[in-house]
C-alpha cells in the first residue's frame, strides 16, 4: 500500500532496543506530552492525534511491517516511574511486554530513571495495568543485564474454540496476559515454529483472529476498553536441557506469535507467555513455585523465562499472577524526518 504526500514536515527522535531480535523504537524528542490524565486516555489521544507519527516510524521506508515502537508518557500517579502507550503496525496495543523490557532497560541506562536500581522495583504503567518490573545490573553497574517484570493477572476464558480455516477446523485456546491471545498447537497443523512455516502460519492468523473475534466476546470483565483478539500464539513442546534442569526449569516451549495485521513477533513475546503461563498452569503443567520457569523460545532462538507466582481472581473468574524475564540491547539512535516534498509521505506498508 502506498503512503501520499504529506505537507506538513516532521523530525522526530528516537532510541532504538531489540528485546529478544524483536525491535523497539522508543521516541524520544519531536513530540509533546500525550494528553489524558491514565495511559489508556493517553493511548486514545495518540490514536486520534499522533497516528503521522506511528506511521512515519512504524511505515517504510523508515521502518517496516514488523516494527514495534512507543511514546514515553508521565505513570498515571507517583506509585509508579513510567508511563507507556505502545504502537506496531495496525495501531496501539493494550500490552507488550518485550516493550516493557526494553524501555525499562533504556530508562535506566540513558539516565531517565537515577542509579543504583540493581533489584529495586520499577512501576510502569501499560494500557492493560501498572506492572512491577525488577532490573538486574551487569558487574559494572551501567548496563541492564535483564529486566523481569510482575505482570498484569492472567486468565483462561475459552478451550478448544473451533474455528473453520483454509486448513479445515483448528481448536484454540484464549487466554490473556495483558492482551487477548489465542493459543494453537503447530503440532496439529502438520507445521513447526520456524521461519518455513512463517507464511502459512501468517495467512492462518488473518484467518482465526476474526473468527475467534465473531465466536467468542472478547473484553476484559474490569476495563472493557481491553477487547479483542490480540494474536495468535503458534506453539510446540521442545526438550528441556540438562543445564536449563540444574538451573530448574521444569518445562521448555517453542513459539511465535503473530499478532496485529500478520505481525511476526522474533521475540518470545512477553504478553503472550504471561497468556501461555494461564494455560499451563490450569493444565497442571506449571505450579507456583518461582523456582521452577518455563523457559520460552522464541523462532529466532531467543529465551524469556517465566514464572506463576501466585493466585489471583478477575471478574470471577481464577487468574493467576505471573513474571517474565528477558534481557534487551541497544542498536543505535535516529532522528526521522519528513521531507514535504516527499510523495511517499508518511510511508507505506507492503505485507
Amino acid at each position: 500500500m502506498t503512503g501520499r504526500a504529506d505537507p506538513v514536515p516532521m523530525t522526530v527522535s528516537t532510541t532504538d532496543y531489540h528485546t529478544g531480535g524483536e525491535p523497539f523504537r522508543i521516541v524520544t524528542g519531536g513530540v509533546g506530552p500525550l494528553e489524558g490524565r491514565t495511559v489508556l486516555e493517553r493511548r486514545a489521544f495518540a490514536r486520534d492525534h499522533l497516528d503521522r507519527i506511528r506511521r512515519l516510524l512504524v511505515d517504510e521506508p523508515r521502518g517496516h511491517a514488523d516494527m514495534y515502537g512507543c511514546f514515553v508518557t508521565e505513570p498515571d500517579d507517583d506509585g509508579a516511574d513510567l508511563g507507556v502507550v505502545f504502537f506496531h503496525n495496525e495501531g496501539y496495543s493494550t500490552a507488550c511486554g518485550h516493550g516493557t523490557i526494553a524501555l525499562v532497560t533504556w530508562a535506566i541506562e540513558s539516565g531517565r530513571l537515577p542509579r543504583p536500581l540493581d533489584g529495586r522495583e520499577i512501576g510502569v504503567d501499560v494500557p492493560s495495568g501498572r506492572l512491577r518490573c525488577v532490573a538486574r545490573m551487569d558487574p559494572d553497574g551501567v548496563r541492564v543485564a535483564s529486566v523481569r517484570f510482575r505482570n498484569v493477572p492472567a486468565f483462561v476464558i475459552a478451550r478448544d474454540v473451533p474455528i473453520a480455516t483454509s486448513r479445515g477446523e483448528i481448536l484454540c485456546d484464549v487466554s490473556y496476559g495483558g492482551a487477548f491471545y489465542a493459543s494453537v498447537d503447530v503440532r496439529s497443523l502438520g507445521l513447526e515454529v520456524s521461519p518455513a512455516s512463517l507464511p502459512a502460519l501468517i495467512a492462518l492468523q488473518r484467518e482465526l483472529r476474526p473468527g475467534l473475534d465473531r465466536e467468542l466476546e472478547v473484553v476484559h470483565p474490569d476495563e472493557p476498553e481491553l477487547r479483542g483478539i490480540y494474536g495468535v500464539i503458534f506453539w510446540q513442546d521442545e526438550p528441556t536441557s540438562a543445564e536449563d534442569l540444574a538451573d530448574g526449569v521444569v518445562l521448555t516451549q517453542r513459539n511465535v506469535t503473530v499478532f496485529a495485521d500478520g505481525e511476526v513477533d522474533r521475540s518470545p513475546c512477553g504478553s503472550g507467555t504471561s497468556a501461555r503461563l494461564a494455560l499451563l498452569a490450569v493444565d497442571g503443567r506449571l505450579g507456583t513455585d518461582a523456582r521452577a520457569p518455563l523457559r520460552h523460545l522464541s523462532i529466532v532462538d531467543s529465551a524469556f523465562l517465566g514464572w506463576v507466582v501466585g493466585d489471583s481472581v478477575v471478574g470471577g473468574r481464577p487468574a493467576v499472577v505471573t513474571e517474565v524475564e528477558g534481557s534487551a540491547y541497544r542498536t543505535g539512535e535516529h532522528e526521522f524526518e519528513l521531507d514535504p516534498r516527499d510523495p511517499l509521505g508518511t510511508g507505506f506498508l507492503l505485507r
